[in-house]
């Protein structure tokens, strides 16, 4: 993904997210996201002000990649790690919205959890 995407979609994350104080949503971001949107730059500046306005960078625990490991085997899916990580943290909270550009991969490896809703940024 360019700069310009990454730019796009954090600029319709960073709107999304403006609302979730409203609706009460605890807004957390796996630092796998972190990794994948940030570049260490100038450029980075959108993305950071969204990580900003979230309530916890969540860190990838021992117990959350064994479920996303789990989540690639089911899927038979190899190529998918980060999407794997993202939905295995957000099943651990209820209810739960990812927020994403990928629809497809996300909302096959988050199908087994009801509680986990998938949204298109």
């Amino acid at each position: 993904m360019g700069p310009s995407s990454r730019w796009r979609r954090a600029t319709s994350a960073h709107a999304d997210l403006c609302g979730a104080p409203l609706a009460r949503a605890a807004v957390i971001v796996p630092a796998v996201v972190v990794a994948e949107t940030t570049r260490g730059g100038p450029r980075d500046a959108t993305v950071n002000r969204v990580i900003k306005t979230v309530e916890d960078v969540a860190p990838v625990t021992e117990e959350v990649a064994r479920e996303a490991g789990r989540l690639l085997a089911g899927a038979r899916k190899s190529n998918a790690t980060i999407d794997a990580l993202v939905v295995a943290s957000a099943a651990r909270r209820e209810p739960a919205i990812i927020l994403t550009g990928d629809m497809d991969d996300i909302t096959a490896l988050a199908a087994n959890y009801p509680h986990v809703r998938v949204e298109g940024v």
